[in-house]
């Protein structure tokens, strides 16, 4: 996601895909009182509820802020062409006293705009050899749509472990992006970005994505669950998205060369949440763009096979 000059929308029909997933919780408007119970056959491996009291910030146990328009050394504005700046005011990521993270965009008097990007401090988000890791979150995208969402960029995203502290080796290192979303469409986008840019394996900096619409409710008036399982337990591994419950997008390793695939996927990943503004895909804001419309993130969870 974070890298892309541009996104070409892909259809994806959810039906054409029979692949067997693990039940999620369904949509609901509030957040959840706790984490849904672990479904047999895996373990928590790892979790946040965002239960703190309200106005605080992130436990930094768990998440890092990432500050500023760019990683140390890395491209300017996150890569992306995004106008904001990134910061860790609880104006801007705070949670809310009812169980939900909030990543809440804002235009000052001077039309210029601040968000919140936060990243984990763990780096090694990975399935062990002959299992399945899961990483979901249940969310709901800022609810704001037409002219009002115009260059909202809501994400839940992974990158692979060796793009901290380089912030030049994208896309070889992979990105696993699990939740993306522009312009309050009621859209979902997966994609995994590897390779070379531009082209290359992964037809970057498109990458290999998908997209389907949010089932029941729309992504920006309700919640709902997005979920990448990664599986290692077959002879050879794939990648599978959902939207509660539901897989939409598939990436399997015989997709791309084995030199790709090992480069991408041979070591662990962080997760990052982020509302970005403006950008390559998105496009700038407009005066019509509407501030301070937050993404709600509920919880996020890794799962692993047991």
């Amino acid at each position: 996601m974070k890298f892309r000059s541009k996104y070409n929308v892909v259809a994806v029909v959810a039906a054409a895909v029979a692949v067997a997933v693990a039940v999620v919780p369904s949509a609901a408007p509030t957040a959840q009182a706790a984490l849904p119970a672990t479904p047999p056959g895996w373990t928590l491996a790892w979790s946040d509820d965002f239960n703190g009291a309200a106005g605080t910030g992130v436990d930094t146990a768990k998440w890092l802020y990432d500050i500023g328009t760019s990683y140390p050394g890395g491209a300017a504005n996150w890569g992306t062409g995004e106008v904001e700046t990134m910061t860790s005011s609880t104006a801007n990521v705070f949670q809310d006293g009812k169980g939900n993270l909030n990543i809440k965009p804002i235009r000052d008097t001077q039309k210029n705009w601040t968000s919140g990007r936060i990243e984990t401090q763990r780096t090694d988000f990975q399935p062990d050899p002959g299992k399945v890791m899961a990483v979901e979150a249940r969310i709901q995208m800022p609810n704001v749509t037409g002219t009002a969402a115009q260059g909202y960029w809501p994400a839940f995203w992974m990158l692979g472990a060796p793009f901290r502290g380089n912030y030049t080796n994208w896309p070889s290192v992979g990105e696993m992006d699990i939740m993306e979303n522009v312009n309050g469409v009621n859209t979902v986008w997966a994609t995994l970005h590897c390779g070379t840019s531009p082209g290359g394996p992964c037809n970057e900096t498109t990458g290999l994505g998908g997209s389907t619409t949010c089932p029941g409710a729309t992504c920006q008036s309700a919640f709902h669950v997005y979920r990448i399982e990664w599986d290692r337990s077959g002879a050879s591994e794939q990648l599978r998205w959902s939207v509660d419950g539901v897989v939409y997008h598939i990436v399997n390793q015989g997709d791309v060369d084995a030199t790709t695939w090992a480069n991408a996927t041979g070591h662990g990943f962080f997760i990052i949440l982020n509302v970005a503004i403006g950008g390559s895909w998105p496009g700038r804001p407009s005066g019509l763009t509407k501030s301070g419309i937050p993404m709600l993130v509920d919880y996020v969870s890794v799962y692993k096979s047991i």
